[in-house]
């Protein structure tokens, strides 16, 4: 039979395999960075023969997502047999590829520890110098099950359980057999690039009633260079740890007499805040939204009707008042609805914009508490716009706009992704189509490249996610877009039209930040603590050599102080040169020094955090610097915000 393979046609002899066949149609070049093959959307492993029907195939490259997603999953089972070897009580669960790596989770009497890493990592090395074949076979589900009962593998028998079927696939090498759709690598030899990286706790299925298991991290790549490349890209992120740099540089904390998920924001943090706050508040004003503002609690009947209460009750909170039960909003979008009842609207009045910096409270378990990433109390830039069914493509690209402008100026590289229905939603076919269609031909409208995320949209509603790519190039989903036709329909949001008649609004749900504390810690971490000098909390520190210069130094902090810029003055009895270390760790980006020779001449020599000297200015100059260098992200950006004065 004939084969397309790389653009030619390759004679392949009955039984033959992929591994046969990519051989005889690649360059050996080419083919030696092969991992699997793909025959349409089938991915083989590269001894299984062709199969029937198959016409074209392809190599799927070690560098590629789908390569490196096998490379990983190899590289699991390979840490699996390392555990099992050295740790035989073990018992094994799953060990799927992830972004970036793998993991395995493991039932086993006591916790891991560093040292054992780095015995599992040398079993691992040894494996891969013996390079074992990775061998598929099949058996039916009662063969499977005595296998697996032998092995005293009691994991493996629920999973197959679940699963069902008459038949399970398994792969071995050497002497570990693990239940497994596949692909894998061929031999362990191809696994030459990885490392493990930690221990954490997880419950089985992820049900905190289930048994705690232990899963080892690992990362895995093609080339030892990529990998060398992913650890020190790592290494840079702890430096950039939001969780150490906030508490650092007395930004926020977290206490756990208050909760888990429940941040402080120390004076510092709490200005950054203010400051974002303004400039979204003018953005907003600017571009015709109106501001307003909902109660922390609605009663439960109205989280019935919007259907939250059936498909959003676990990640909600609910209080008692007066034999009357409320729902702790998560979501501000029913107050927002209500506003717009509160009179009649017509035709001419949409779009309405509502805007609001709303704290919400959302229940997550304590498993996934993450510093600001993953809280249980946060402040949401949201907005609900309502509109005309024949405004909603420019209402979505004013967003979209909107978004681009914000992003560009924090340098976030970004790309958007349309999110569809999930299985547990509300509304008609119909509607979620028409929704699902004004999204995609916004976007298309715009020229924006997009991908589909197949069934997470909300339970309302599909949805634009604007994925960002920070400094360390990896992704955050902050901005969204949500269109639904749904609520409106639920709590009857009408507005008389030109005939006289009530027609049906549509409502975008959509935040530019998305999460103000989510927002902080990927700020904090993109620039490494190091903020834009518009929302530094500390524009500028004066310095003083000795004590002779102290009152000099105040009058320097009130000139720049009645400039609007947030400044400081540090008049300690200390070294000059301690001052200047402490302010380059505070991230502080200008130190204004003040010795003799400054005060008598009534300038200031200016240092910059980063080590640049621009020398001697007047008072005056230095000011119109700092100022300058304020405004420069707006100008360069196009926008009109102007320089804030908190």
């Amino acid at each position: 039979m004939l084969i397309e393979v790389n653009g030619q046609k390759v004679e392949a002899t009955a039984g033959a395999s992929c591994g046969e066949v990519l051989k005889e149609g690649l360059s050996k070049k080419q083919f030696k960075n092969v991992v699997v093959a793909r025959c349409g959307e089938t991915l083989l492993d590269l001894g299984t023969s062709v199969p029937d029907g198959c016409t074209v195939l392809e190599g799927v490259e070690a560098g590629s997502e789908t390569g490196l997603n096998v490379i990983r999953h190899s590289t699991s089972h390979l840490m699996a047999e390392a555990v099992k070897k050295l740790f035989p009580e073990a018992k094994v669960t799953i060990g799927p590829s992830i972004k970036d790596g793998f993991y395995y989770d493991f039932d086993f009497e006591r916790a891991f520890t560093p040292e054992d890493l780095e015995a599992i990592e040398a079993e691992m090395l040894r494996s891969v110098g013996s390079d074992k074949v990775f061998t598929r076979s099949e058996m039916d589900i009662d063969e499977a099950k005595a296998f697996f009962t032998a092995q005293g593998e009691s994991y493996k028998l629920e999973i197959m359980d679940d699963l069902g079927g008459g038949h399970f696939s398994l792969y071995q090498h050497g002497e570990f057999t693990d239940l497994c759709r596949g692909p894998h690598v061929t031999r362990t030899g191809m696994l030459k690039a990885f490392k493990l990286l930690s221990v954490a706790g997880a419950y089985w299925r992820g049900d905190e009633k289930n048994k705690q298991l232990q899963r080892i991290y690992g990362t895995a790549w093609d080339s030892p260079k990529a990998l060398k490349k992913h650890l020190e890209r790592l290494e840079e992120a702890k430096k950039r740890d939001h969780r150490k740099l906030g508490p650092q540089l007395d930004l926020f904390s977290t206490h756990e007499d208050v909760g888990g998920g429940m941040i402080l924001w120390h004076p510092k943090g709490a200005l950054v805040r203010a400051i974002l706050e303004d400039f979204e508040k003018k953005e907003h004003l600017k571009r015709g939204y109106d501001l307003v503002q909902g109660p922390l609690i609605l009663r439960q009947e109205l989280w019935e009707k919007s259907g939250h209460y059936d498909n959003y009750r676990e990640n909600m909170y609910f209080t008692e008042i007066d034999e009357q039960r409320y729902g702790i909003k998560p979501m501000n979008c029913l107050s927002h609805m209500l506003i717009y009842k509160s009179k009649i609207r017509s035709y001419r009045d949409l779009p309405i914009r509502y805007f609001e910096h709303g704290v919400v409270h959302r229940h997550e378990k304590s498993g996934v508490l993450h510093g600001l990433l993953r809280v249980r109390s946060f402040t949401q830039d949201d907005a609900h716009l309502i509109c005309r069914p024949d405004q909603l493509q420019e209402e979505i690209i004013g967003v979209a706009t909107f978004v681009k402008d914000v992003m560009e100026l924090f340098g976030f590289e970004f790309q958007a992704e349309i999110s569809t229905r999930p299985e547990k939603s509300i509304g008609s076919d119909e509607d979620w189509d028409r929704a699902t269609l004004a999204l995609e031909n916004s976007l298309k409208a715009m020229n924006w490249d997009y991908e589909i995320n197949e069934g997470d949209g909300a339970f309302y509603g599909p949805k634009i996610d604007i994925i960002i790519k920070d400094a360390l190039e990896r992704r955050w989903q902050c901005a969204t877009i949500q269109c639904d036709f749904t609520l409106p329909e639920r709590f009857d949001l009408v507005y008389v039209g030109e005939d006289g008649e009530r027609h049906r609004p549509v409502m975008l749900h959509r935040v530019i930040l998305g999460s103000l504390e989510r927002f902080l810690g990927v700020l904090i971490e993109h620039f490494a603590g190091a903020f834009p000098v518009w929302l530094a909390p500390v524009q500028a520190t004066v310095l003083t050599v000795t004590d002779s210069q102290n009152d000099f130094a105040e009058e320097v902090r009130l000139v720049l102080a009645a400039k609007g810029i947030r400044v400081e003055a540090d008049t300690r009895n200390e070294k000059l040169g301690y001052k200047v270390r402490e302010a380059q760790m505070n991230k502080i980006p200008y130190m204004l020094v003040v010795g003799d020779k400054e005060k008598e001449s009534g300038s200031v020599n200016v240092r910059m955090r980063h080590g640049d000297d621009p020398g001697l200015m007047s008072v005056e100059e230095a000011a119109d610097m700092i100022i300058d260098a304020a405004r420069k992200p707006f100008l360069d950006g196009g926008m009109s915000y102007s320089f804030s004065t908190i």
